[in-house]
């Protein structure tokens, strides 16, 4: 059997991957951002970076897995719902499914027979894709989801996290700065890559917004001068 590989089979993990990086690079960056431009040391620096990437790794997994468990459980109330209404009232179930391919296109008779020969084969299936909008290659997985999400959030953290204790303390706002740019261009370009978009509209994208939360970040550091070590 041909297999048909579309973009739409990596929503459920690709948002919450791309999600994650980017939230990884930018968080990370404008925490250091935010510290060093308060003349912080370079130890108050890493720890800054440290503890942001820990806590914004675990903050995204929860919130996630809590996202989609909320999501998982809408879409089961609907679909027991809809089952009950399938065994208490069929006819009028087939009569909507019917009305649903006819305004598809299909003409009345062949929009009835339709709807009649998939709700002979699984009728709570037919409800769900074409009724609720819910199928198995939409369906969300929340421990998928939380785990795509914390690795990528570490995966895009470690890089704004290793440039304060490589880079040079003097300047290290400009540093990760020019960095932070870099990494969420290569972000921006692999997803949209995989997701089968406009790379450059996905760079100037996550670049323009980076830098507006960076600047925001690091002009607190510079007004307020909080002072960490």
């Amino acid at each position: 059997m041909h297999h048909e590989g579309h973009y739409t089979n990596r929503t459920n993990w690709l948002r919450a991957a791309v999600l994650g990086a980017n939230d990884g690079i930018l968080s990370t960056t404008s925490l250091v951002i935010g510290v060093a431009a308060a003349n912080a040391s370079r130890h108050s620096v890493i720890l800054a970076a440290l503890a942001g990437l820990v806590a914004g790794a675990c903050s995204m997994a929860a919130g996630e897995y809590v996202s989609v468990s909320s999501q998982t459980d809408v879409e089961t109330a609907d679909l027991n719902r809809e089952r009950m209404e399938l065994e208490a009232t069929p006819k009028q179930e087939l009569q909507e499914l019917a009305g649903i391919y006819e305004k598809r296109g299909l003409d009345k008779d062949l929009a009835f027979d339709v709807a009649k020969q998939l709700m002979k084969y699984n009728a709570l299936e037919a409800h769900a894709r074409d009724e609720l909008g819910i199928n198995d290659m939409t369906k969300p997985n929340p421990l998928q989801a939380a785990v795509a999400s914390a690795a990528s959030f570490i995966s895009g953290g470690i890089l704004p996290f290793l440039v304060p204790a490589l880079a040079p303390i003097q300047g290290m706002v400009f540093y990760q700065y020019g960095f932070a740019i870099m990494f969420l261009a290569l972000s921006g370009a692999i997803a949209a890559k995989m997701g089968g978009s406009s790379i450059y509209k996905s760079i100037w994208r996550i670049c323009f917004w980076g830098t507006v939360a960076m600047f925001m970040t690091a002009l607190v550091g510079y007004i307020f001068g909080v002072q960490t070590s």
